[in-house]
C-alpha cells in the first residue's frame, strides 16, 4: 500500500528519456509520482507500484493544463511536495534564422509552462515547509555555444532565471528551486544534434540520481544551479 505520508512529485515530460528515468528513480526511492504525459501510459518500471503512480494527460502548450494537473494530483494524493519541470523543446536555429513563432514556442514550453506549474502548485509546495522545484534547464542556459543553439539558449537562459526567481519567491516558506543544467544527455534530442556516441554522453539515469539528491537535501543546503557535462569545456 502507498504510504500517505510519503512525498509526492509531479514530473513533466515523463513519457521517455530524462523524465522517465527521473520518475523511475524517485519511485525506487519511495516517492509517489504524478506523470505528466501527452499520451498517458503506465511505464514498465511502474509494474507493482501502481498505487504510487498517477498518470495525467499533460501538454505544456495548453495554458490551462497545469492547474488541471495540480488539481488531479491533489485529488489522487492529497499533497504536492515537489515539481520536476522536464518537458522541453529545441528548435535548432540561430537568432537570425528563427521566426517569432519559433522563439514563442520554445519560451512557451521551456519557460512559461514551468512557471504556470509552480504557480498552480504554490500553496501546496509552501504548506510542506520544504517544497522543491527542479527546472531542467541546460548548459545552453549558461553559454551560447554555436549559432544554431542561439534561439534555444534564449529560452534556457530564461529557464535558469525562472529557477532563481522561484527560489527567491519561496525561500522564507521553505521552497528551494534548482536549475539543473546538463550538456549532451543520451536522449533522442541529443542524438539529433551531436554525432558523439551515446555511451560518451551523460546518461539519463545518472541525471535522475542527481535530481533525487537535490530533492532530498535539507533547506539548509540550497543548490541554485547544478551543471553536469560529459565533455571538457572551459567553465563546465
Amino acid at each position: 500500500m502507498s504510504d500517505p505520508q510519503s512525498p509526492v512529485v509531479l514530473v513533466s515530460g515523463a513519457s521517455r528519456g530524462i523524465g522517465d528515468h527521473i520518475a523511475a528513480e524517485l519511485v525506487r526511492q519511495g516517492w509517489r509520482v504524478s506523470l505528466g504525459m501527452r499520451r498517458p501510459s503506465l511505464p514498465a518500471w511502474a509494474s507493482g507500484h501502481e498505487d504510487r503512480v498517477h498518470l495525467f494527460a499533460y501538454d505544456a502548450e495548453d495554458t490551462s493544463g497545469e492547474a488541471r494537473w495540480v488539481e488531479a494530483a491533489l485529488a489522487r494524493f492529497g499533497r504536492i511536495d515537489a515539481l520536476v519541470a522536464n518537458a522541453g523543446i529545441m528548435i535548432p536555429k540561430s537568432v537570425i534564422e528563427a521566426e517569432d513563432e519559433d522563439i514563442d514556442a520554445m519560451m512557451g514550453v521551456n519557460v512559461k509552462a514551468p512557471r504556470r506549474l509552480a504557480k498552480a502548485a504554490w500553496d501546496s509546495l509552501c504548506a510542506t515547509g520544504r517544497g522543491r522545484v527542479i527546472i531542467l534547464a541546460s548548459l545552453s542556459g549558461k553559454r551560447v555555444k554555436s549559432p544554431g543553439a542561439g534561439s534555444y539558449s534564449l529560452s534556457k537562459f530564461a529557464a535558469v532565471a525562472l529557477a532563481h526567481a522561484i527560489r527567491q519567491a519561496g525561500f522564507d516558506q521553505g521552497v528551494r528551486a534548482t536549475a539543473v543544467c546538463p550538456g549532451f544527455v543520451a536522449t533522442d534530442m541529443a542524438a539529433a544534434i551531436t554525432d558523439r556516441p551515446a555511451e560518451l554522453l551523460t546518461q539519463p539515469g545518472d541525471l535522475a540520481r542527481v535530481v533525487a539528491l537535490l530533492l532530498a537535501l535539507p533547506n539548509s543546503a540550497s543548490v541554485a544551479e547544478f551543471a553536469v557535462n560529459c565533455q571538457l569545456e572551459e567553465f563546465f
